[in-house]
């Protein structure tokens, strides 16, 4: 083959490595500062006797075929049934994974004639569902819902009659900010339309036994919610929580539930057994809390670096350059952190997205706060 049908990959890759955005793939080493493991879960010997257990009872590693065919196991029933009675939600699904649970939803539930209005800096796949979708979409500012609202307002007033959803984050993955729930909860309310919340990086960590910052609204009929396991809860996959109704729908309608094979049943015996960590081991949670507040102190006395209130603090820098070298300054100094670019995060805003997790004791962050400070000054 001639090198000219790769040609315009190649300077792609280049273009890319000229502005200091082109990506590669590193081991992990070091202290563990990037990863979403919040209560450490993922190494636990809790879960890996849950997983040790299922398969000495015959459990199988793959599930084999789509929930529709032989691939829909006990585990994976046990895992919703037990799920939907945790997050008090009428029924839960489980999908292989988070991207593919919210490109699911939007692709999916809302219909031709609806409006789905999506925050700016929602995850990348509920924009690449949305735009895979049938519905009209609009992007509202960030966190800002009187945004929300007047672009509802404009769409009511240039004929739109259909539902309105709106789709944010909870807990939002780049800043580590909330959203304002409550108001969007009402403007849902007030425009008979839907709200999907994404709760990836709030679940296990915040609300009544790490039900997420959505605990006050689940079980409404106007609520749909998804909850990743690979983050704090230290499986893989995730479990989308709502009406029956529009669970049953999912499942009619759902492509990617449809054809794709089902999650392992290994998957949903480990994410069972983190529900039930939330339940009996609260003291993470605290545990995480505490470090949360150490290392924002810690950060604003010695890098006037305002908190953000949640276990994701970004450190911006700004430059794309200056922000990777300043995580691979870090990186060989044992800490892993890692620089996180556009189109990540908007323009000029390139970063180091440190996590808290209890990987790490207090300890370990003075050095790392230790370590930035020197590097920040150096490079």
């Amino acid at each position: 083959m001639s090198a000219r049908p790769l040609a315009r990959y190649d300077a792609t890759l280049r273009g890319l490595a000229r502005n200091d955005r082109l990506r590669t793939i590193v081991p992990r080493a070091g202290l563990d500062f990037s990863s979403n493991d919040y209560l450490g879960l993922a190494r636990s010997q809790r879960l890996a006797n849950a997983i040790g257990a299922a398969l000495a009872r015959g459990t199988p590693v793959g599930a084999s075929g789509s929930r529709l065919l032989r691939g829909n196991a006990p585990e994976h029933e046990e895992l919703e049934a037990n799920a939907a009675a945790f997050f008090r939600a009428e029924r839960a699904l489980f999908f292989g994974g988070g991207y593919i649970a919210n490109f699911a939803l939007l692709t999916t539930l809302p219909q031709k004639g609806d409006l789905l209005v999506l925050d700016e800096l929602v995850h990348a796949s509920a924009h690449e569902g949305a735009r895979a979708g049938r519905a009209q979409i609009a992007v509202a500012a960030h966190n800002d819902a009187d945004a929300f609202a007047n672009i509802i307002q404009e769409w009511r007033q240039s004929g739109g009659i259909g539902h309105v959803w709106i789709a944010v984050e909870s807990l939002y993955s780049m800043d580590g900010d909330r959203a304002p729930l409550k108001d969007l909860m009402v403007l849902a309310d007030r425009h008979d339309g839907f709200l999907l919340i994404d709760e990836a990086h709030a679940t296990g960590v915040y609300g009544p036994n790490g039900r997420g910052l959505a605990a006050a609204f689940e079980g409404r009929e106007n609520v749909v919610t998804l909850h990743t396991c690979g983050k704090a809860l230290g499986a893989s996959g995730a479990l989308v929580t709502g009406p029956r109704t529009l669970c049953d729908y999912l499942v009619n309608r759902c492509r990617p539930f449809i054809y794709a094979t089902a999650p392992s049943p290994l998957m949903a015996v480990a994410a069972q057994e983190a529900l039930a960590v939330l339940q009996e081991e609260p003291d993470r949670r605290d545990r995480l809390a505490d470090l949360v507040s150490f290392t924002a102190e810690e950060l604003m006395k010695r890098c006037g670096v305002a908190a953000s209130g949640s276990q994701i603090l970004p450190v911006i820098v700004g430059d794309n350059g200056r922000c990777m070298a300043v995580a691979a300054a870090l990186q060989a100094r044992g800490f892993d952190i890692r620089g996180i670019r556009p189109p990540t995060v908007p323009e000029g805003t390139s970063r180091l997205r440190i996590s808290l997790t209890l990987n790490v004791d207090e300890a370990d962050i003075s050095a790392m706060v230790e370590a930035l400070v020197e590097v920040l000054a150096q490079t």
